[in-house]
């Protein structure tokens, strides 16, 4: 069978959407290793599968490259909004992920924000492996944590330029602190109001750019006190805002581009 494919990116995190509203859903842990792979497949970072839903536009279910299975991905929910809001000729959306009901609303420069929900700060939401402070963690550098629906792990280095992200983020990202593994964050700020951000992200080697790590890494800044409430993040591939009140949902904007459509084979 073939599979229609629409693949996006923003800020350079690219993504696949595969539309499944009213059809079966083949996706599995061995399909989505197969389209990940960016030799002999179509490469992503996230794989997004839309499908129905009865309390909101559809449901979305995500896939990293590896195979496994993740929460939440900020990026190919804005670009599965910018489709639908599209299709259905209307300036906001609703989709429903593993992180409850998303708002999406399209803004000023065809830019589209997603509420991402209120970021969780307790040990055992992180997850961590003990219960501690998550903003200020016993590793070196004394990172922060929390979950955006999956598990960020801050660090503030002065210098970005000399953190090699690919030697030290594999080994952070299976820290036993982290059960669950994480995503892991080097933050250089460079004023209360923009920060510069590398990520290694887990199941996902170093992208470009990654949504929620953005909103992961605002929070940790806001709870250190280090940054205002809306923040200019710059990551590899380009920049998106993050705002978050201290209390509330974290909200995350940013342009989404097309890039291709086609069809996958499935054998």
């Amino acid at each position: 069978m073939t599979l229609p494919f629409v693949k996006m990116h923003a800020h350079g995190d690219d993504f696949i959407i595969i539309d499944r509203r009213g059809q079966d859903n083949p996706i599995t842990a061995q399909v989505a290793r197969r389209l990940g792979n960016r030799h002999t497949g179509i490469g992503f970072n996230q794989l997004a599968v839309v499908l129905d839903c009865e309390d909101a536009a559809a449901r979305i279910q995500f896939w990293n490259p590896d195979g496994t299975r993740l929460h939440t991905c900020g990026s190919a929910t804005r670009g599965v909004a910018d489709r639908l809001m599209h299709e259905a000729g209307t300036q906001a959306v609703v989709l429903r992920t593993e992180r409850g009901l998303l708002t999406c609303t399209r803004v000023e420069g065809q830019q589209v924000s997603v509420d991402m929900g209120a970021p969780l700060l307790d040990w055992a939401a992180v997850p961590l492996a003990k219960a501690i402070d998550t903003r200020v963690l016993p590793i070196d550098g004394s990172p922060a944590a929390c979950s955006m629906g999956n598990p960020h792990c801050t660090f503030f280095v002065e210098d970005i330029a000399a953190i090699n992200v690919a030697t030290v983020g594999p080994a952070l990202e299976v820290h036993p602190l982290f059960p669950a593994k994480t995503n892991v964050h080097f933050v250089q700020v460079l004023s209360r109001s923009h920060i510069r951000l590398r990520i290694w992200e887990r199941g996902g080697a170093v992208p470009l750019g990654s949504g929620s790590c953005c909103c992961g890494a605002v929070v940790n800044g806001i709870r250190r006190g280090l940054l205002d409430d809306t923040v200019a993040v710059e990551c590899d591939g380009g920049t998106v805002t993050v705002q978050w009140d201290g209390q509330g949902g974290v909200i995350l904007t940013g342009h989404v581009e097309p890039i291709m459509q086609g069809a996958a084979y499935l054998y």
